[in-house]
């Protein structure tokens, strides 16, 4: 039996003041007392936006938003979002340079010294390391930690400062399969032992917890009514109205995709893409990768597997020419050894390319539309402008993946789950002959992932194209994929 009490969060006529940050109709919301809740609906749907509107973060036109006692909304509800990991602690200037550069005598702050200042006990941080299994991460520099590693360290220390409400935006992607469960464990006990109640906003009903009693479905800026988590889960009708995925089949959906060409394009006729051969990354005395062997010939289709601080995003830095030590190894690209005269540009022009760390590097409010079109000059953070050719084709692939009507809107102003599909855009638009996708399919709903996955399959069809394909969901590698190399935690 659910034990409610009385009201925490009271979200009563609120209408925005600014019209684009609307819903359809006045958002009334209610939190009592032992509920925990999922906000749950596709992407641009406007589940960011309830979150915003709980924390005040915007002028009202009409309505408020009361709390239960006293004190700061900042110290009542925390929130999380996915997008945000890599904008910690001190670290958010030059991250993309610090990370590679760095050493471990660097003056930046280790995990143990960041939680130490949000922990009011050392036992309750020393439970909160154990249960989530990350004591290990204490003496590391925060630079070097992987995706799913931050978000491990970003949950705790937040749950160090105990706030009323915690809202986690989509706070399963990006951990392993062993990470999710802990993760649901970790916010099960914390809401029984510590008082806490959770918010998750989710792109999926499958990674509704058991812990969340309740869900608020939310679809084009409405608010739908209300259910138990029992309620909502049985509803199937409700839930295809949400996530609509009937109709053609994987490989219908292939075929029906058109993708922009190049007539000019030709089809790549090297014979390895890529070679490794005994590949050794250290940081200090820390040992990342070592006797590292892998080839990878034209045309081939690869799966990167394995958990949290394997290495994998180190191991695609070399790859991608970001890591400085990729000249202090053995690599091939294209037929070619690394450092024998080629520029980074050189490699950069060949490769496509999105990961979790991408987020990062667009902290300005610039248009979808030249974002998608830097992927012409792999540059991030300068935007050089297109030529009429290349708007144009940016524009058709912003149209494959259904974004093209937020060609002018400004890349901060979407959800997270928007800002993926703008970034998968962008790593196709020069028609690359090595794709690289980590985490691809990030915050995307069912529909969405569906489709990103049959424009993947449909674009591997082309002769010449090599993928490299990063997920901790084996599920949804995409069918093309028929390699796979597996890399160990040291």
């Amino acid at each position: 039996m659910e034990k409610e009490g009385k009201i925490v969060v009271d979200i009563r006529d609120v209408v925005t003041r600014l019209p684009e940050l609307r819903f359809t109709a006045p958002v009334n919301w209610q939190i009592k007392e032992g509920q925990q809740w999922a906000v749950i609906g596709p992407n641009g749907s406007g589940k960011t936006l309830i979150a915003d509107i709980m924390q005040r973060k915007f002028a009202f036109k009409e309505g408020e938003v009361v709390f239960a006692g006293d004190g700061k909304v900042c110290d009542f509800i925390k929130s999380i979002a996915f997008r945000d990991i890599y904008s910690l602690a001190d670290c958010r200037n030059a991250y993309y340079q610090q990370r590679w550069n760095s050493t471990e005598t660097d003056e930046m702050p280790t995990v143990e010294e960041l939680l130490r200042k949000y922990a009011g006990s050392d036992c309750l941080m020393k439970a909160l390391l154990a249960l989530f299994g990350i004591e290990d991460l204490l003496p590391k520099r925060l630079i070097f930690l992987s995706s799913g590693e931050l978000r491990k360290f970003l949950i705790v220390r937040m749950l160090l400062s105990r706030p009323r409400i915690l809202i986690l935006d989509n706070p399963f992607i990006g951990l392993d399969a062993p990470s999710r469960e802990l993760l649901v464990e970790m916010l099960g006990r914390m809401t029984r032992l510590e008082g806490v109640q959770v918010v998750l906003l989710l792109s999926n009903p499958e990674d509704i917890p058991e812990m969340v009693t309740h869900v608020l479905p939310v679809h084009d800026r409405t608010c739908l009514p209300p259910r138990t988590r029992e309620a909502f889960l049985s509803d199937k009708e409700l839930i295809a109205c949400l996530f609509p995925t009937e109709g053609m089949l994987a490989t219908e959906r292939v075929g029906r995709i058109h993708l922009p060409e190049d007539r000019n394009k030709i089809a790549a006729s090297h014979e390895v893409t890529l070679r490794m051969e005994h590949v050794k990354i250290r940081y200090g005395s820390r040992t990342i990768l070592e006797g590292l062997d892998w080839e990878i010939r034209n045309g081939e289709k690869w799966a990167l597997l394995g958990p949290n601080g394997s290495g994998k995003s180190t191991l695609l830095s070399l790859v991608y020419a970001d890591n400085p030590q990729s000249y202090a190894n053995t690599l091939y690209l294209f037929d070619k050894k690394r450092g024998s005269g080629e520029s980074i540009w050189d490699i950069k022009k060949r490769i496509g390319y999105v990961s979790p760390e991408m987020h990062l590097y667009y902290k300005e409010n610039v248009s979808v539309l030249r974002i998608v079109g830097s992927g012409f000059f792999d540059s991030i953070g300068l935007f050089r402008k297109c030529n009429e050719e290349q708007e144009r084709i940016a524009l058709a692939w912003m149209r494959v993946f259904g974004i093209e009507r937020l060609r002018d809107r400004l890349f901060l102003t979407l959800s997270s789950g928007e800002q993926r599909l703008v970034l998968l855009a962008r790593a196709f638009v020069k028609d690359p002959d090595l794709i690289i996708l980590d985490e691809p399919l990030h915050g995307l709903d069912i529909s969405n992932k569906k489709k990103a996955v049959a424009i993947i399959e449909r674009f591997c069809d082309r002769p010449g194209k090599t993928l490299i394909y990063v997920t901790h969901y084996p599920h949804e590698i995409p069918a093309c994929v028929d390699k796979r190399f597996e890399l160990v935690r040291h």
